[in-house]
C-alpha cells in the first residue's frame, strides 16, 4: 500500500523559500491590508489544511497548502486600483453592522477591494480601493509617511498663528500630533478655508486639531494621496488608476521613507550637538558606548567651553568615603585611633526626651518620667520635673 504523506503543517520559521508569511499571503490575495489580515488571523478566521491558524507569524505554501478564509478558498487574482470620491454618509469599512452604504459598494464586485486608509462618515474625497496588499501597507504606514493633502472650511477667521501651532504641534489623546503643512485659501469673518497637508492620519485628527483653536470644521475633502490627485470627479464616482500612477504611488512610498529616515537621523545629529554644546565636549559623529571607545571617528570640532585653549583639571571621586572629611583651605585633621574617634564623635541630642514604643529614648536607656521637658528648661538648661534639660545623649536617670 503507498504510505499516506502528513499534512503540512503552518511552520514559524522563514527558513524555507518557497514559504511566506500567511498574513503576507491573505493580502495578497486581496483580503486587505497586512495589518487586516492579522486581524483576520487573530480573529481565527483562518484555517490552514484544516487547521486554525490564530497565532502570528507562520509560513505557508500557498502552492501546496489548502488556506480558507471564512470557509472560502484563496483564488488567484489580478490587481486592480480605483480612485472613489467618497461621499459624505458612506462607510470606509467593508463590513458595516448597521448596514449603511459602503464605499467598496461604488466599484464593481469583480474583484474583492478594500479601501487604503480611512476617512469619517462625515468626510469626502479621494480613497484608493485595491486588492494589492504590499502598497496598501506602504501608503498607511506611519514610518513611510506618504502625504494626504485636505481642503478644510472651518468656522471663524484662523490666524497666522494658529496655523504656525499647528505646524509645531499640539498634544491630544493619543499623544503628538502635527500637519506637515497649513495654507490659507480664502478668509472670511465667519469661515475660513485652508489646505492641510498630513503625513500619518489619526482618528479624526483634523477636526480634534481645529477644535483645540475653537474652529468647528464644517466640511472636509481629500483632495490627494502622494500623486495621486482626485481632480474634478463627482462625489460617488470612481475611475480606474493608471499603470503609470501606480508606478508613481510607489516611487512616492520609497521617497517618503528615505526622507523620514534622514529626518530621524538629523534629529539625533542636532540633539548630540546640543548635549555637547551644552556639557562641553567634542561632537563625535558617532554615539559612544558606555565604558567603551567611540565607534566612530570625532568630526574634531570643539563645541562650548571645550572651545578654550586650557584645559580644565579633572578630579577622580575617592572609592570609599573618608572617615574624616576634607578640610578646605587648611590642613588635613590628624588621624585619629579607634579609641579617640569614640570619644570625638559628637553624639545626637534626643528630640524633647521622647520614648518610642518600648519606653526608651533613642540611646536606649529608660526614663523615669514620660512627660517631655518644657520649652523653657530645654532652652535655660535647667532640669525638668521628669529629669529633662540637656542631655549628652546618655540618659536621663536620676542618681
Amino acid at each position: 500500500m503507498p504510505r499516506k504523506t502528513a499534512k503540512k503543517r503552518p511552520s514559524n520559521s522563514a527558513g524555507d523559500p518557497s514559504t511566506l508569511r500567511l498574513q503576507r499571503v491573505l493580502a495578497g490575495a486581496g483580503f486587505g491590508s497586512r495589518r487586516q489580515c492579522e486581524e483576520l488571523i487573530e480573529d481565527g478566521r483562518v484555517h490552514v489544511d484544516g487547521v486554525v491558524v490564530d497565532k502570528l507569524g507562520s509560513s505557508v505554501d500557498p502552492e501546496t497548502q489548502k488556506i480558507l478564509v471564512d470557509g472560502q478558498p484563496l483564488r488567484k487574482q489580478k490587481t486592480v486600483y480605483y480612485a472613489v470620491n467618497k461621499p459624505v454618509g458612506v462607510v470606509t469599512t467593508n463590513r458595516d453592522p448597521q448596514g449603511r452604504p459602503r464605499v467598496v459598494d461604488l466599484v464593481p464586485p469583480d474583484e474583492r477591494v478594500f479601501p487604503v486608509g480611512r476617512l469619517d462618515l462625515s468626510s469626502e474625497g479621494l480613497i484608493l480601493l485595491t486588492n494589492d496588499g504590499e502598497l496598501a501597507q506602504q501608503l498607511t504606514h506611519p514610518s513611510f509617511g506618504v502625504k494626504k493633502v485636505y481642503r478644510v472650511i472651518v468656522a471663524g477667521k484662523v490666524e497666522n498663528e494658529t496655523m504656525k501651532k499647528m505646524r509645531e504641534g499640539i498634544y491630544i489623546a493619543e499623544g503628538f500630533v502635527k500637519v506637515d503643512g497649513a495654507k490659507l485659501l480664502k478668509s472670511k469673518a465667519k469661515s475660513s478655508e485652508l489646505e492641510v497637508t498630513l503625513r500619518e492620519g489619526k482618528n479624526r485628527e483634523i477636526r480634534r486639531i481645529f477644535a483645540r483653536f475653537g474652529h468647528k470644521v464644517q466640511q472636509l475633502r481629500r483632495i490627494a494621496v502622494g500623486p495621486l490627485k482626485l481632480g474634478d470627479m463627482p462625489p460617488g464616482a470612481y475611475r480606474v488608476v493608471a499603470r503609470d500612477e501606480v508606478d508613481k504611488l510607489w516611487a512616492a512610498c520609497e521617497a517618503a521613507e528615505k526622507e523620514s529616515a534622514a529626518t530621524s537621523a538629523q534629529k539625533r545629529s542636532s540633539g548630540a550637538k546640543r548635549a555637547a554644546k551644552k556639557y562641553g565636549v567634542k561632537a563625535s559623529s558617532r554615539t559612544t558606548k558606555p565604558g567603551g571607545n567611540t565607534a566612530g571617528k570625532s568630526s574634531g570640532k570643539k563645541v562650548g567651553r571645550a572651545a578654550t585653549k586650557s584645559t580644565p583639571a579633572t578630579f577622580s571621586l575617592p572609592k570609599k568615603p573618608s572617615s574624616g572629611g576634607v578640610i578646605i583651605g587648611g590642613d588635613a585633621s590628624p588621624k585619629l585611633d579607634r579609641s579617640q574617634q569614640k570619644e570625638h564623635v559628637v553624639q545626637p541630642r534626643p528630640k524633647g526626651g521622647k520614648r518610642n514604643a518600648a519606653g526608651r529614648d533613642a540611646d536606649g536607656e529608660g526614663t523615669r518620667s514620660s512627660r517631655p521637658p518644657s520649652r523653657g528648661a530645654k532652652r535655660k538648661g535647667f532640669k525638668g520635673k521628669g529629669g529633662g534639660g540637656r542631655s549628652s545623649g546618655r540618659g536621663t536617670k536620676k542618681r
